[in-house]
C-alpha cells in the first residue's frame, strides 16, 4: 500500500471521499459471494474489502494526529479495545447464562459508550447554553445505508430502547408481528410495495429513507421527553 500510494499516479490521487463508492461496491460484491455460497470467491472478495481499509488507513497516516490522522495499527488496537470491552463476559470475568444475556450486556456496554462520547462532543463544544446533545439510542447508526436496512437497524435500536413509535401499516413499532409470516411471503409483499410505488411514480427507496427520517425523530422526540 505504501509503495501503491507513492509510485502509482491514481492512488496517489485518491481521497477519503474518492474511494467511498469502491468501498461501499466491494461490501456489496462480498455479501453478494456470501448469498450465492462462493466461499471461493469470498476469500478474494473480503480481500477487496481490506483492501480499502488499508487504503483509508493510508490516507490517514499522511496527516497529524491533531488533524485526526491515524495507522493501521491504530485501526487495530481501537478495534481490540472495542472488542474487549465490549466482552466483559470473555476478557472482564463477567457471568453469562445465554446469548440474550450477552446482547443485553452489549446493549448497555454500547449505551455508556453512547454516553460518553456525547458528553466528550458537549466538552469540546462552544460551551453555548443548550449546545450540548442528549444522547440516543440511534446514535451511530449510518443514515447513509440503503433504505430497508436503514429502517431495520432504527426499528431495532428503538425496540431496546423501550421506544415505541407508530409508523403506520398495523399501528405501532411494537407489534407482535405476522406469525404466518415467511421470507417467501415477506420479499414478495416488498416486491408488490416497489411495484406499488413505482406505478405511483414514487421512489420507494426515497420514500422509505424519508420515513426512516421521520421515525428517526419521533423515537428522539420520546427520548428527550422522557
Amino acid at each position: 500500500m505504501d509503495t501503491l500510494r507513492t509510485s502509482c499516479p491514481w492512488d496517489r490521487e485518491q481521497t477519503h471521499a474518492s474511494l467511498l463508492r469502491y468501498l461501499l461496491e466491494e461490501a456489496y460484491e462480498a455479501a453478494e459471494t456470501i448469498e450465492a455460497d462462493d466461499m471461493a470467491a469470498l476469500r478474494e472478495e473480503i480481500g477487496d474489502v481490506l483492501f480499502q481499509v488499508l487504503f483509508h488507513a493510508r490516507i490517514a497516516s499522511e496527516r497529524s494526529a491533531a488533524d485526526g490522522g491515524f495507522t493501521i495499527d491504530d485501526v487495530a488496537d481501537t478495534l481490540a479495545a472495542k472488542l474487549i470491552r465490549r466482552h466483559p463476559h470473555v476478557f472482564a470475568g463477567v457471568s453469562v447464562g445465554s446469548a440474550a444475556d450477552v446482547n443485553a450486556n452489549w446493549e448497555e456496554i454500547k449505551a455508556a459508550e453512547r454516553a460518553a462520547k456525547a458528553a466528550e462532543a458537549a466538552g469540546a463544544g462552544s460551551g453555548a447554553p443548550g449546545g450540548a446533545v442528549a444522547p440516543s439510542a440511534l446514535d451511530g447508526v449510518p443514515f447513509g445505508q440503503p433504505a430497508l436496512s436503514l429502517a431495520a437497524q432504527l426499528q431495532r435500536r428503538a425496540s431496546r430502547a423501550g421506544v415505541a413509535v407508530s409508523f403506520g401499516g398495523d399501528g405501532s413499532a411494537d407489534s407482535d408481528g405476522d406469525a404466518g409470516l415467511t421470507g417467501e411471503r415477506l420479499g414478495a409483499e416488498l416486491m408488490g410495495l416497489v411495484a406499488c410505488a413505482q406505478a405511483a411514480g414514487l421512489d420507494p427507496e426515497l420514500e422509505l429513507r424519508a420515513a426512516a427520517r421521520r421515525f428517526a425523530d419521533e423515537v428522539r422526540e420520546q427520548e428527550r421527553q422522557r
